[in-house]
């Protein structure tokens, strides 16, 4: 496989199909990964590209057509890889929509991901993204606040919001265990998918769950916490800010075992 390979909508992506979108920032997506040339929580996948098109265009694609784009693509890679699927539209951002817009699939794909190993320090700044509920381009503040949190010694950075509570981190969910419950922060977040695979499956394990606001005089040594996002179910994060957590392997476990029985639905046609 090569490093990595675009496609636009149903066919592989032109200079003449990217030069327009190479400094647009008005777009939404998804990331997935592909194993075995299956994809866990695809029903999930395809309600964020609906939502998230409805809300930033006013229309989106139906599911069918973004489905048979992903396999079309999938079918030209690995068994293992990662993916990731724009939608933008036309005309693109800076300008008006003077009537119903058009909108195209743009897909990426590349050799799967590997994530880090952890345990992981966070750094703890504030930060509340913009539209938190859409998985958009262009947050420039993701990057610049992993690059000084680097900086300070730290893996990545956490988010706390406007109103003191403790969201989400760069390119992950957080996820928070007392020993007895899973506890999800209740803020303006983006609701990742493996978060919500976890959330269902977790569910059917009978594990306890509960949402609640999640504030810096929580984080304890009797407290322990995760990253989480497409790449992996779980890495253990041990200080966030100057707050150390207690390192749990069982929590780490739990969230694997959750995962793992999520069943992948295979994108060969």
């Amino acid at each position: 496989m090569t490093i990595s390979q675009t496609f636009f909508n149903d066919r592989t992506a032109t200079v003449e199909d990217l030069s327009p979108l190479a400094f647009a920032g008005y777009a939404h997506f998804t990331a997935m990964q592909i194993r075995d040339h299956a994809v866990k929580g695809l029903d999930l996948h395809l309600k964020r590209l609906r939502e998230a098109s409805t809300q930033l265009f006013g229309t989106h694609l139906p599911d069918e057509q973004i489905l048979r784009y992903l396999q079309n693509a999938a079918t030209q890679g690995p068994a293992d890889a990662s993916l990731m699927c724009f939608i933008t539209s036309e005309p693109g951002e800076f300008m008006p929509a003077p009537g119903p817009l058009d909108l195209n699939v743009l897909i990426k794909l590349m050799p799967a991901a590997e994530p880090p190993a952890g345990p992981l320090a966070l750094d703890l700044v504030g930060h509340q993204r913009d539209l938190p509920t859409v998985k958009h381009v262009g947050e420039v503040a993701k990057t610049h606040y992993l690059r000084k949190a680097n900086a300070k010694g730290f893996d990545d950075a956490a988010f706390r919001d406007n109103s003191g509570r403790i969201s989400e981190a760069t390119i992950w969910n957080l996820a928070f265990w007392d020993g007895e419950s899973v506890i999800w922060p209740q803020a303006s977040i983006l609701p990742g998918v493996t978060m919500q695979i976890l959330s269902r499956q977790l569910e059917a394990l009978q594990i306890p769950q509960r949402t609640v606001p999640v504030t810096e005089d929580m984080l304890t040594n009797e407290l322990s916490a995760v990253v989480m996002n497409s790449w992996t179910p779980g890495i253990d994060v041990t200080r966030i800010g100057e707050h150390g957590l207690a390192s749990s392997s069982r929590f780490v476990e739990v969230l694997h075992r959750a995962y793992a029985n999520e069943v992948g639905t295979a994108l060969l046609r």
